[in-house]
């Protein structure tokens, strides 16, 4: 089992995510975030890199394009145990990215209120956190991925037992929830967008 060396934090709900992430430094874990996750972080005394320094590139499009680099997801999808990825993530400078920590934009909530424009709805579509998250299970051998905050004292108490790992049964159940997640929220914008004309 590897140990968690680098985490990337960007939720939305960010009920319990200073605490975990304090827990989280205590492993000496490098925590990468965005926007105002970061902000948050920060304000709680945890120590945070920028994505936009991580990957040497600004966030841009009104925080349209933050995650979407290689360098994020080179560093999520890379196999920790095929030499050849290895091996092109070294010479591309990508770090293994080993816990990612992600819930989505509010798109149910944002559709739900009185009066909301199609535009409003749209900007509320999610792209780097699917994206980032569909990643992070895709590779759950390697990476370990965390949708809900009732999970966070689940995996802190298993790394503080594996001497700052998760066990392979945790991160596949992990996985399996993302895909879930992922599920329902295209299907709320698929029955969103199926009451539209324009």
């Amino acid at each position: 089992m590897r140990k968690i060396e680098r985490a990337i934090i960007s939720v939305t709900d960010k009920s319990g995510v200073v605490d975990f992430a304090k827990a989280l430094a205590k492993f000496g874990i490098e925590i990468l975030s965005t926007g105002g996750t970061a902000k948050a972080l920060r304000q709680g005394g945890v120590s945070v890199k920028d994505i936009s320094e991580y990957t040497g590139f600004p966030e841009m499009m009104d925080g349209r394009v933050k995650t979407l680099h290689p360098k994020v997801h080179g560093g999520l999808l890379g196999m920790r145990d095929n030499p050849e990825h290895v091996k092109m993530m070294k010479e591309q400078g990508i770090k293994n990215i080993d816990l990612v920590v992600v819930n989505l934009y509010q798109f149910e909530e944002t559709v739900a209120r009185e009066g909301v424009t199609l535009e409003e709805a749209i900007e509320n579509i999610d792209i780097g956190g699917p994206t980032m998250l569909r990643s992070s299970a895709k590779n759950y051998k390697d990476v370990t991925v965390i949708v809900d905050p009732a999970d966070y004292a689940v995996v802190l108490k298993e790394m503080q037992e594996l001497n700052g790992a998760t066990s392979l049964k945790t991160r596949f159940r992990l996985a399996k929830k993302v895909f879930e997640l992922t599920h329902k929220y295209d299907g709320a914008i698929t029955r969103y967008l199926s009451k539209i004309e324009i």
